[in-house]
């Protein structure tokens, strides 16, 4: 057995490989550099056919990162997975109020969770922003109530909670509603470690 044991090797012969299963796939280049991502976060190729792109994700979320937009997130696991040095050269800043005492007060004032009330606390900040919702399905169903209540309009919603509670009901109703642009991955499946993929691929991107 021929073992590789540079890393920078290894992540280049895997995406080789990865490429092999996209095949018949029609993507964008940056959107396949996310679904590679997203892939060689997983190990399953198969994921691939639950990714959904809303027309304009790309195009959306890449403007709000080159304009300097801040990205916010549901949970400190998501957050602490994207490159903030990187978002950093263009102005945002990564958010998460999850563990604020304000957030934890408000949730039980509220009777939703901490993750519900950290977005709803944001308001009108998230407008022009990133949101990355990768564990919390109360979360995404806050932020799409805020859109439809003329609250706040984010540029991009990577959304991709996971779980068997509300995690693809969420998930539906973001494809299905044409007022934000999207990054979803259908059904149960997801969790940060995949939305940290899809916001560092768009990071890491030509010209990003």
């Amino acid at each position: 057995m021929n073992i590789i044991w540079n890393p920078h090797e290894i992540e280049s012969r895997s995406m080789e490989i990865i490429e092999t299963y996209l095949e018949g796939y029609e993507f964008s280049p940056v959107e396949k550099q996310v679904v590679k991502r997203v892939i060689h976060t997983t190990g399953d190729p198969e994921i691939v056919k639950l990714l959904r792109f809303h027309p304009q994700a790309v195009e959306a979320g890449l403007s709000a990162i080159y304009g300097g937009a801040c990205i916010f997130t549901d949970v400190n696991m998501l957050k602490s997975g994207i490159n903030a040095e990187r978002l950093k050269t263009y102005g945002g800043q990564l958010l998460c109020s999850i563990s604020d005492p304000e957030t934890i007060n408000n949730s039980k004032r509220w009777g939703i969770t901490r993750a519900a009330a950290a977005m709803r606390q944001f308001g009108t900040d998230l407008n022009g922003s990133i949101v990355a919702i990768g564990n919390a399905p109360t979360a995404l169903f806050e932020i799409l109530d805020l859109v439809a209540k003329g609250i706040c309009r984010p540029a991009l919603v990577v959304g991709t909670p996971v779980g068997f509670v509300g995690a693809a009901e969420s998930k539906q109703m973001l494809v299905g509603q044409d007022l934000i642009p999207y990054i979803s991955l259908l059904g149960t499946r997801g969790g940060s470690p995949i939305a940290v993929s899809i916001i560092n691929a768009l990071l890491y991107s030509k010209g990003a």
